[in-house]
């Protein structure tokens, strides 16, 4: 054969070409070649030369020594086919989505060369015309994967920047209102979506990228610098409110022995409201001295509770005697007879007295009880007094007489107004009698308790 085609180190061989691209195994037993129809575009002449039609004019591809006419024609058809076949084995794959327009792009480029100095019987417009046509649907396929790259990055980019967003309002909070535990969780999750994000995310250019991760570096170091400063000023005050406590339980610790009840009692409520006002300690330490804190004050209280219930069981005695008084004072009400009243009164206060202390459950009770009766005698003892003042029963009388004169007086003037028939005047006078008569009324009620 004299077809000389290209070295196959160079260009490999349609058939090499179609095979690994298909990837399809040997065929286990070989059939004869099928005739191909492409042998139609050739001629052998009386020497054997093979030659190609191509559009008005032929060339020639070759020679097939020793074989028939068709059998060389069919030789160099067959080679024309398997470039066919290679042209529809591109064709086919440019519509799978997995494979990449670099990877069609370098077999159609194979595909090209192979095509240049191919010698072949067949249809050689129709196979250029296929070659163009498959690079235009590369050219295509290209854009649509530069556009499709282009979405990808803008949403990665997206992504990226909520990553970032989210970081630096992490870092804005105010310190008062941040969950330090929480955010910080929530700072190493960006973290990690971040990295997953480089990993295995659409890459981003490179200034966007470098951009961004400035901008998340730097809300994660301005969120790390105020959780140090934060923890830093909390142990700081920490460490202030357990020397503090640690000076309070030393203070409840002394004052636990101590049987000045009373005194010790609100002694112990000042320490706890500076307890409050100390604010925490670690939890640790806090725990601790609280419990230290309650022992003492539950010491001082227990010895208070037993010596109070002693006292209780022996004021049981004292409370039925005032209980008695008590009764004896309530009978004095309502007050009739002040003076009786008072001398009663002053008797059952000289027995309560010396009745002494009733436990402490009944002592605001009783005591009230008493106030009330009291009181009663002390309003009934002022009302008498009111009305033997000289001073003024003497002021109510001199109202009720001036009262009684000009009513008087007034009466004269309405008498004349209706004998000029004066309507309007009459009008007014009668409105002011009518005022002064309830002012007369009054005056007189007040004089009768002075008993004029």
């Amino acid at each position: 054969m004299t077809d000389q085609p290209p070295s196959p180190t160079a260009i490999p061989s349609p058939a090499a070409l179609a095979a690994r691209m298909a990837a399809r195994p040997p065929a286990a037993q070989p059939t004869p070649p099928a005739l191909s129809q492409s042998a139609r575009f050739g001629r052998v002449d009386d020497e054997g030369r093979v030659f190609v039609r191509f559009g008005d004019e032929e060339r020639e591809v070759g020679s097939y020594p020793g074989a028939s006419p068709e059998d060389a024609l069919q030789y160099f058809a067959r080679k024309y086919d398997e470039l066919i076949g290679t042209a529809d084995l591109i064709a086919s794959r440019m519509d799978n989505p997995e494979v990449s327009t670099r990877e069609l792009g370098e077999s159609l480029s194979t595909l090209h060369a192979h095509v240049e100095q191919a010698r072949v019987v067949g249809d050689l417009e129709a196979l250029t015309q296929r070659l163009a046509e498959l690079g235009e649907r590369l050219a295509r396929k290209r854009e649509e994967e530069s556009a499709q790259r282009a979405q990808a990055r803008a949403e990665a980019i997206v992504v990226r920047e909520s990553l970032v967003a989210e970081a630096e309002e992490l870092a804005a909070q105010p310190d008062h209102a941040v969950q330090w535990k929480r955010s910080g969780e929530r700072m190493r999750e960006l973290l990690d979506a971040w990295k997953q994000q480089q990993r295995s995310g659409t890459r981003i250019d490179k200034p966007t990228e470098t951009a961004l991760w400035q901008r998340f570096s730097q809300a994660r170091n301005t969120f790390d610098k105020a959780r140090r400063t934060h923890f830093a000023h909390l142990d700081e005050t920490r460490e202030v409110a357990r020397a503090a406590k640690e000076r309070l339980v030393a203070e409840a610790e002394r004052l636990s022995t101590s049987r000045d009840w009373a005194g010790t009692a609100r002694a112990f409520k000042d320490l706890m409201d500076e307890w409050r006002r100390a604010g925490r300690a670690s939890r640790g330490d806090d725990d601790a001295l609280w419990e230290r804190f309650r022992r003492a004050q539950d010491a001082f209280f227990a010895a208070k509770d037993e010596v109070v219930a002693a006292e209780d069981e022996e004021f049981k005695a004292n409370l039925a005697v005032k209980e008695g008084l008590l009764a004896e004072a309530e009978a004095i009400l309502p007050v009739t007879d002040l003076d009786a009243a008072k001398a009663t009164l002053r008797v059952i206060q000289d027995k309560w007295d010396r009745a002494g202390k009733v436990p402490r459950a009944a002592m605001d009770r009783i005591e009230k009880a008493l106030r009330r009766v009291e009181s009663a005698v002390r309003e009934a003892e002022d009302r008498r007094w009111k009305a033997s003042n000289p001073e003024v029963a003497a002021r109510a009388n001199s109202m009720v007489t001036q009262l009684e004169a000009s009513i008087a007086g007034l009466r004269a003037d309405l008498d004349a107004a209706r004998a000029k028939g004066q309507d309007k005047r009459v009008a007014d006078l009668a409105a002011r009698i009518a005022a002064q008569e309830q002012w007369l009324a009054q005056a007189r009620a007040g004089l009768d308790e002075f008993g004029h």
